[in-house]
């Protein structure tokens, strides 16, 4: 039990970012300027990113906790990974800069493989919390980038 306050902690901190995200991006999703730009094909319907990111942020949370148990200075990686995911939203939806979206996706797309592989010693068995993270960054990616190469 003693992950549970960790835990805790890091969920509220993740969720806190999404809500935040939600609010720097404008009208988000539904803006006229997402709404005529055009989007990949394989863009999935809107209701799939809020289940998505509730469930990576789920999974995230109980990594977090694992690796905070184990490694006493990871907050400052948590900080930056927390500021560059937040950081997506405003210059995509609201600003439109979509290729600095680009690069801001790839920074945290790194950021959370670095996580993996610097401390997979620490946590091996809990590791793969962090995957669904990365793997929708992925899909992610492939959605900005499309954007940018289209429009």
């Amino acid at each position: 039990m003693k992950k549970a306050p960790y835990f805790l902690f890091y969920l509220i901190l993740n969720f806190s970012g999404l809500y935040l995200g939600a609010l720097l991006s404008g009208e988000g999703a539904s803006s006229v300027w997402y709404q005529n730009i055009d989007k990949a094909p394989w863009t999935p319907p809107g209701w799939v990113f809020g289940f998505a990111w509730s469930s990576i942020m789920i999974c995230f949370s109980l990594y977090m906790a694992e690796l905070h148990l184990k490694v006493k200075k990871i907050i400052p990686l948590y900080a930056l990974l927390w500021i560059v995911n937040l950081s997506w939203n405003p210059f995509f939806f609201y600003y439109h800069h979509v290729w600095i979206s680009m690069a801001i996706i790839l920074f945290l797309l790194f950021l959370t493989l670095y996580s993996f592989f610097k401390y997979y010693p620490n946590i091996k068995h809990k590791s793969w919390l962090i995957s669904p993270y990365y793997i929708w960054l992925i899909v992610a990616c492939s959605l900005n980038a499309f954007v940018c190469i289209v429009n």
